[in-house]
């Protein structure tokens, strides 16, 4: 294998593991600092990658993406439990909100910083400043990506979750119990969604941010 398809699977196997791993553990860490402790007593505040890997979000999304040639890469890592009526009882619906939006706002607050270091590696002189190149564009993508695919309001993300606590928040019975009733067809709803050209439209933000940004 080429080395330079070595350093640019490699970066964009970090850059996944840093941008999922961590945007499930800020779920679980707002959630303990509104008292909430199920994903430190579980062990799942930790940054070892293993106590994280999806089958599916991890390794399976990811590896079909970069074998078809998407242009670009995203994945999930698996969820961070948290015992939302903990949080709720503590923070009320404004924390559950936190909760839910701690994962994207990690990416995109990553990203941004990512994007300020990257003109130190603008012009690399060796595979190592290449290395840090690829990965630090990729890094850059895949947080903007995942941020926007997670504000999609359908459930189970966490745009979906947001607007479910919005609207309890606001009384709103009728548009919490219809969120309700879609949860149990959600993955085949972003699936469908997914391999369709719906998914570009969708998408679109991922260029306004970017632009933003770099």
């Amino acid at each position: 294998m080429d080395v330079v398809v070595i350093l640019k699977v490699t970066a964009m196997i970090l850059a996944v593991a840093i941008a999922v791993i961590g945007h499930e553990i800020m779920h679980g860490w707002v959630a303990y600092k509104y008292g909430d402790n199920t994903a430190k007593s579980l062990g799942r505040l930790s940054i070892n990658p293993i106590v994280h890997i999806d089958p599916i979000g991890t390794i399976l999304v990811p590896g079909i993406l970069y074998a078809t040639g998407a242009p670009f890469l995203f994945g999930w890592a698996k969820p961070v439990p948290v015992d939302i009526n903990r949080v709720i009882f503590n923070g009320g619906y404004k924390g559950a909100i936190a909760v839910a939006l701690a994962g994207i706002t990690y990416n995109l607050i990553l990203a941004a910083f990512l994007a300020t270091v990257l003109p130190l590696f603008s012009n690399p002189q060796s595979l190592t400043g290449a290395f840090f190149y690829i990965f630090l564009v990729q890094s850059i993508m895949i947080n903007v990506v995942l941020a926007v695919f997670n504000l999609w309001p359908i459930p189970p993300l966490d745009g979906a979750q947001a607007l479910r606590y919005l609207g309890a928040s606001f009384g709103w019975r009728r548009f919490v119990e219809a969120y309700d009733k879609i949860y149990p067809y959600g993955m085949l709803i972003l699936f469908a969604i997914l391999f369709t050209p719906l998914a570009s439209i969708l998408f679109i933000p991922v260029k306004w941010i970017l632009q933003i940004i770099m």
